[in-house]
């Protein structure tokens, strides 16, 4: 499978995980996608291989995931769970055929999707029973999974390392403050850690002051001896192993 190949690559290539890295590396994704064309489209103009996260409860889902796969984009499906609502979200207690029906129903709102992160989520991603499920069932369908981290509690990432499916993990929200200055300074906060640890994944949002700072600032990235690469490069550069904030030595806490 594809994502076998992309972690045994990460692995030959020996990465350091928390000595200071000459070349460091940054994947950024866009949560909360298929809700407007115009916050849609603007995120798909930004410079580089940004990843779009597509909600599938939204007007757009489907359209603008054909756009972003024929504009070149990574498609992941952001997938709601736990204290999200809707017809796709996952809850404790349902049922594991009624996870699998809303899974493959919102694959389907989300075409091209390579892989899957969690919106909202933070009681859902410490259901050890469902995390292990799901990570069983994204391997089979040779899907990647991003925790987004949106609770010390989650054992989301740590399960899809036990199970070896391909995985990476958030390292920083950008806009949990949506002020210039704010985003401005945590994707700063961003670049250092990835300089100091070899890389970092950041989470934003399509809000105008988040596109507005990443218009700004993306194309001075190379300047700043960071390289911006899509998730399946990153799960290389990785390889399913936990950055030092997450665990120890490589594994993943809350295991």
């Amino acid at each position: 499978m594809r994502y076998l190949l992309y972690l045994l690559i990460g692995l030959m290539a020996g990465v350091a995980h928390a000595a200071p890295t000459s070349q460091a590396y940054m994947s950024i994704i866009i949560d909360d996608l298929g809700q407007s064309p115009e916050r849609d489209s603007r995120t798909l103009a930004l410079p580089g291989p940004v990843t779009m996260a597509i909600m599938p409860d939204t007007p757009h889902a489907t359209d603008f995931a054909r756009q972003a796969h024929k504009a070149g984009k990574t498609v992941i499906l952001h997938m709601p769970m736990d204290p999200a609502t809707g017809p796709y979200a996952w809850h404790p207690g349902v049922p594991q055929d009624e996870l699998a029906r809303r899974l493959d129903a919102a694959l389907a709102k989300v075409p091209y999707a390579a892989g899957v992160n969690n919106h909202m989520g933070s009681r859902m991603t410490a259901q050890r029973d469902a995390m292990t499920w799901l990570m069983g069932e994204l391997q089979r369908r040779d899907l990647f999974f991003v925790d987004s981290r949106t609770s010390a509690a989650t054992v989301a990432a740590a399960q899809a390392q036990a199970q070896g499916t391909a995985n990476v993990s958030r390292d920083v929200f950008l806009d949990d403050d949506r002020t210039p200055e704010a985003i401005t300074h945590q994707l700063h906060q961003g670049i250092a850690l990835a300089r100091k640890q070899g890389s970092a994944v950041l989470i934003g949002h399509p809000y105008p002051q988040t596109l507005e700072v990443l218009e700004r600032e993306l194309p001075n990235l190379t300047r700043q001896g960071v390289k911006l690469i899509n998730l399946q490069q990153m799960i290389a550069e990785r390889s399913n192993l936990a950055m030092p904030a997450h665990g120890k030595q490589g594994r993943y806490s809350n295991r």
